[in-house]
């Protein structure tokens, strides 16, 4: 029995410790904003978004040219940005420098509020992060549509809280919707994303990056 609890414990951290790194970045010098492009209705899987993961941790990336003028209001945040990578996670645990006993058991264990991390990325997502795993997906303007109104709604912008520095000295955190606990994680939440923009792939048992992006490859 006490061996079951360890590997329990030892997989439940994995899932938590997953969902709080983010990718070490290779920071580019800040480069001009491109001027935003629109592509024609008629243009079939026209749209390239970026699945990312460091083993642990997933995330979506997308290129600003690509996005509306007026979606995703946070993006302004971040002028010198080509592309943008957004992931969710633990609002406490997410952002905390130390992780305390009593954060990751919240996290785990208790629903508990989640944050947005974005980060404004000044170069393309493979320069950034040239050491991650990226899965590049084409999709169809309706789909790339839904994938955006899905990152648009993840924002609780009716939430008291303001958003704060991220882990990057390019990224900030935000309230978002949603709860994070141990079978609702940021792989969880990346998939459900893929889903919504008509991506087969499976949200229920998604907890870990590799089941997604074993998927996705």
């Amino acid at each position: 029995m006490r061996a079951v609890r360890i590997i329990v414990a030892t997989l439940v951290l994995a899932l938590l410790v997953g969902c709080q790194t983010t990718l070490a970045p290779d920071v580019a010098r800040p480069a001009a904003a491109k001027t935003v492009a629109e592509h024609s209705a008629a243009d079939e899987a026209a749209y390239v978004i970026y699945v990312i993961s460091n083993g642990w941790h997933t995330s979506i990336a997308m290129a600003r040219s690509d996005l509306p003028r007026d979606a995703i209001p946070e993006i302004d945040d971040f002028p010198e940005a080509e592309y943008f990578e957004f992931s969710w996670g633990d609002a406490e645990y997410f952002p905390a420098r130390e992780k305390g006993l009593g954060v990751v058991a919240a996290a785990l264990f208790v629903p508990t509020p989640a944050v947005l991390h974005l980060a404004g990325l000044t170069a393309h997502p493979r320069k950034v992060f040239p050491s991650a795993e990226i899965v590049e997906l084409r999709l169809t303007l309706e789909q790339f549509q839904n994938l955006v109104t899905y990152l648009d709604h993840a924002f609780d912008r009716e939430s008291a809280l303001s958003s704060s520095p991220g882990l990057y000295s390019f990224s900030r955190f935000y309230p978002a919707s949603g709860r994070f606990h141990i079978l609702n994680t940021c792989n969880t939440w990346t998939a459900r994303g893929l889903r919504a923009a008509g991506v087969p792939v499976t949200v229920a048992g998604t907890l870990q990056a590799e089941a997604l992006m074993a998927q996705l490859r």
